[in-house]
């Protein structure tokens, strides 16, 4: 059976193994930011392995919420597979396991759909569930956006043997994975309407027309992979040879929440998703405001760059004023997570020096990005940061030290980092902090 306990061994494999998954989808999510149908395939191929399920399929709900279809499948026999891919209902249609999720956003788990009312009078949609495709045990995980439902991840056993929790938790975190794909996939078409609607606008402008197609190309080019601030500086230049790879003085900014791993080990999944959507959407919006050129995330990673490709007088200072808005915000929120019992904190690390920038990557997938010793050691003194703590390195220390206070915590050897390094704690969080 699917749900027999495991011993230790068995445990950790198991563990070790969807946390791979995890990662394996988010680095799609990542590489795929324009298109949620890569991310679809891989979160049920995971959850099919790792749930035991050999029958996986994804519903969505349309913009208008009238009808809901199915965008993607594994596992159904041919004579099934036909009948999802032609899957389109009307969201009234709440009984259907595909649509339920949308109309009310709540686990279904069902031991047996051959042991209830739809099959026993008959429903088509049940019938051939049952005989046509086998299928026994069922779990729905509903994908939630915004306090609505958008769809479901329906997974299927063609034989009785029910789903577990643990079952459930990880079915959990592969939704919020692909509303994360999904949320990414409409941003990036609002994106390119808003291009389309320039290129209409301007194109009764005979004289510009050359040049106004042109910069939307490249804009739309350009949002795929930079922040709009950065896309918008490039095409004002005219000259895209700033995003080929050159050095540049950066101040690098890097931070993460405290404790994250061991809460993700006890808390639930919708804990967890929550806890995150809401630091970075709150990050983000200090990002934006302190003029930030490039933001990379992964899980509760931020690196921030300051001063390429967007210029600015003081990276080293525009990246700490970053840190201690960061972390006057940071926290009031651990306060309102600490109350719900959970216990994270926050660390910084900043470093200033030069580093190798430019776009990498092909088309379609390409990402503008930072590589060197200070991108390293930046990271490293996020590491090292204890709760509250901004670190800094020893030369962006003396690019702030007339404006801010900092105390050395004496040299210690960095990971990646050959020798000795003397980093230096900026001043505890004052009342007037994050006032910028």
């Amino acid at each position: 059976m699917s749900n027999t306990a495991l011993g230790p061994a068995e445990a950790l494999v198991e563990a070790q193994a969807r946390e791979a998954a995890t990662k394996q989808i988010l680095d799609v999510i990542s590489q795929s930011r324009d298109d949620e149908k890569p991310v679809f395939d891989a979160i049920l191929k995971h959850a099919q392995r790792l749930c035991k399920a050999p029958l996986a399929f994804l519903s969505l709900v349309d913009d208008a919420r009238t009808k809901v279809f199915i965008p993607a499948q594994r596992g159904a026999r041919p004579a099934f597979a036909d009948v999802l891919e032609a899957f389109v209902e009307p969201i009234e249609r709440s009984e259907l396991l595909a649509v339920r999720p949308v109309v009310d956003p709540q686990v279904i788990l069902q031991d047996d759909i051959a042991d209830d009312d739809l099959y026993r009078n008959r429903d088509p949609r049940r019938v051939q569930m049952v005989e046509v495709e086998g299928v026994r045990s069922i779990l729905v995980v509903p994908l939630v956006s915004g306090g609505l439902g958008i769809g479901g991840i329906i997974l299927y056993r063609r034989e009785v043997d029910p789903f577990s929790e643990d079952d459930v938790a990880l079915a959990l975190n592969f939704a919020a994975q692909a509303v994360i794909a999904i949320e990414n996939a409409r941003q990036f078409k609002a994106l390119e309407a808003r291009t389309e609607e320039v290129q209409a606008l301007n194109a009764s402008l005979e004289a510009r027309v050359e040049e106004q197609v042109a910069e939307i190309e490249r804009m739309s080019r350009l949002k795929r992979f930079l922040s709009p601030a950065v896309a918008d500086a490039v095409v004002s230049s005219g000259d895209d040879k700033l995003l080929s790879s050159h050095r540049a003085l950066l101040g690098i900014l890097f931070c993460d929440i405290r404790g994250f791993t061991a809460f993700c080990e006890t808390a639930e999944p919708e804990e967890t998703i929550e806890v995150l959507q809401t630091y970075h959407e709150e990050m983000g919006k200090l990002i934006v405001a302190h003029g930030a050129g490039v933001d990379h995330r992964w899980g509760d990673g931020i690196m921030v760059l300051f001063n390429d490709p967007l210029p600015c007088e003081d990276p080293a200072g525009d990246a700490l004023k970053l840190a201690i808005a960061m972390r006057a915000r940071m926290q009031g929120l651990s306060k309102c997570w600490k109350r719900l019992g959970h216990r994270l904190g926050f660390g910084v690390g900043i470093s200033l020096g030069y580093a190798t920038v430019g776009m990498v990557g092909s088309e379609g997938r390409f990402d503008y990005t930072a590589n060197g010793t200070a991108v390293n050691l930046a990271s490293r003194l996020c590491d090292e940061a204890e709760d509250g703590e901004i670190l800094l390195s020893p030369r962006a220390r003396i690019a702030v030290e007339d404006e801010t206070e900092t105390e050395s915590r004496g040299e210690i050897r960095l990971k990646g980092i050959q020798t000795p390094v003397e980093i230096f704690k900026v001043a505890s969080a004052t009342s007037n902090e994050g006032s910028s």
